[in-house]
């Protein structure tokens, strides 16, 4: 019995791997401008469980008898109104046509529809859209790596925090190179943060206080060595103070050590010794 389960633990255990290595793609950072931007199209964010993934299992976008269906980080899903169309080679073949691929497009041939896939989850691609600007979002490409004829689709994720639009518009260049756009939250980078090699508050403020006390003492002893005719050490403003400086300090961390270590020993011979 044990020998027959071993089977779908290996299936299950590859599925597995297999997705969280696509979610895994579907990560990207981007520096610039003294910071980090980090996207993570699978994660869940606030009224999206599944972040950019479509519950409905698919996209669907129409322009110029041409129809896309695409699902980003995942394989498309048909729960209801699956494609019917010829070829849909690479993509379950006509039987099965959109079960094993992330984007396909259908067009319009002499009267039949002919399925093409244009992308595979292990394809995907993130990169940003504008570099100046790393907060207006990414771009996913996918592509079938086919030699014969390398279709691909780009799909621009747009930073939209409110709600989700799209997808609207569907443009085609080459023989089968599309592109598309959505707005969606998933978009927005997930965390910013600063790089740790700036300039911290408290070292801006150690550099002002220093710079304050270097010019205290460079004005100081010039105003008594040309005004005052002060010479040797004297032209040091306050040099009675700053010469018991040290032993200030050295009393002030004496007095410390004395109350504590002097508590610690009263409590270790508050108690008397007891022979047995």
């Amino acid at each position: 019995m044990s020998g027959k389960l071993w089977i779908p633990r290996f299936i299950l255990i590859t599925l597995l791997f297999i997705s969280s290595r696509v979610y895994s793609q579907c990560e990207f950072s981007f520096t610039g401008r003294n910071k980090v931007f980090h996207f993570n199209l699978a994660s869940s964010i606030r009224n999206y469980p599944h972040g950019v993934l479509s519950e409905d299992g698919f996209y669907k976008v129409e322009a110029n008898s041409s129809v896309l269906w695409f699902q980003l980080c995942d394989v498309l899903i048909f729960n209801h109104d699956p494609p019917r169309c010829v070829g849909c080679e690479d993509c379950g073949g006509p039987s099965h046509c959109g079960t094993s691929c992330s984007a396909l497009v259908s067009e319009n041939v002499r009267g039949y529809d002919v399925c093409t896939s244009l992308g595979h989850a292990s394809s995907t691609k993130v990169d940003i859209i504008d570099k100046e600007d790393p907060g207006k979002g990414v771009i996913v490409q996918m592509s079938t790596g086919n030699r014969n004829q390398n279709c691909s689709l780009s799909v621009s994720v747009i930073c939209q925090k409110t709600k989700v639009d799209g997808p609207l518009t569907l443009a085609k260049s080459g023989t089968c190179q599309y592109a598309t756009q959505l707005r969606h939250p998933a978009g927005c980078a997930a965390a910013i943060s600063g790089h740790s090699s700036g300039w911290g508050w408290f070292s801006t403020l150690l550099i002002i206080i220093l710079c304050l006390f270097g010019a205290y003492l460079v004005g100081g002893a010039v105003y008594r060595y040309f005004s005052l005719g002060i010479r040797g050490i004297d032209v040091i403003p306050n040099v009675d103070y700053w010469a018991t400086v040290p032993h200030s300090i050295q009393s002030c961390f004496g007095s410390l050590f004395s109350r504590f270590g002097g508590s610690s020993r009263g409590q270790q011979t508050s108690y008397s010794q007891v022979n047995f």
